[in-house]
């Protein structure tokens, strides 16, 4: 689960107080609201990227607000996918796992399992450059579920897809979480993409967090 416990943010002159929120285990979490009005900045915020000024973040039940990115537990996947443009898709996929030294035959075995959940075993040896958008969002989401976190954070991943590859996509993280069990977090701007996907849409209106169910 995901708890969110009186947090308050501060980014240059913007700033967020008192949020709160929960996001049970096994359940899809939405977060939804205005350009600029700081999802972005929560999301980081619970990955550990950004430093909040006050409050307490949890992760399964332990407090993590204080714990460095790659000991919360968490993949994330920012909204440009952030691939490196000379690493290979095989390498993307084991990056995480080498920097928390697993040996080498592990770390094929669990790329092997990724690329064939994601359908992209026959691109292992590509780099980004050439790839569709929804190969490459397949390649960071693959990054992101390496090392088998307990919850995974979307900031607009399918924000520049067309309506044929978001729907594939929408149907990949379904499996996921059929899969796995992990929680998601997920921004975005579409009503129509959250009440597809959400268990929970939380929005932002006035720094404040509203929350309904799907």
């Amino acid at each position: 689960m995901i708890d969110v416990i009186n947090l308050s943010i501060r980014v240059g002159d913007f700033a967020l107080d008192g949020i709160n929120f929960h996001v049970p285990s096994g359940n899809y979490g939405i977060l939804m609201g205005k350009t600029g009005s700081g999802k972005t900045s929560i999301i980081e915020s619970i990955c550990g990227l950004l430093k909040p000024t006050s409050g307490t973040i949890k992760i399964m039940g332990r407090d993590v607000t204080h714990l460095k990115p790659s000991s919360r537990g968490i993949g994330f996947v920012p909204q440009d996918g952030a691939l490196f443009s000379t690493m290979t898709v095989r390498n993307h996929l084991g990056f995480g796992l080498s920097i928390r030294k697993w040996d080498r035959k592990r770390i094929e075995k669990r790329v092997v399992e990724l690329a064939e959940t994601l359908r992209i075993f026959h691109l292992l040896d590509r780099v980004p450059y050439g790839l569709s958008g929804g190969e490459r969002q397949r390649v960071s989401l693959g990054r992101a579920l390496s090392y088998y976190p307990n919850v995974l954070c979307l900031d607009e991943p399918f924000s520049a897809l067309d309506d044929e590859t978001r729907e594939d996509m929408y149907q990949l993280l379904k499996l996921i979480i059929d899969q796995t069990g992990i929680i998601i977090f997920h921004i975005t701007h579409s009503y129509h993409e959250a009440q597809r996907l959400a268990d929970k849409i939380f929005r932002i209106e006035n720094g404040k967090i509203l929350e309904r169910g799907n």
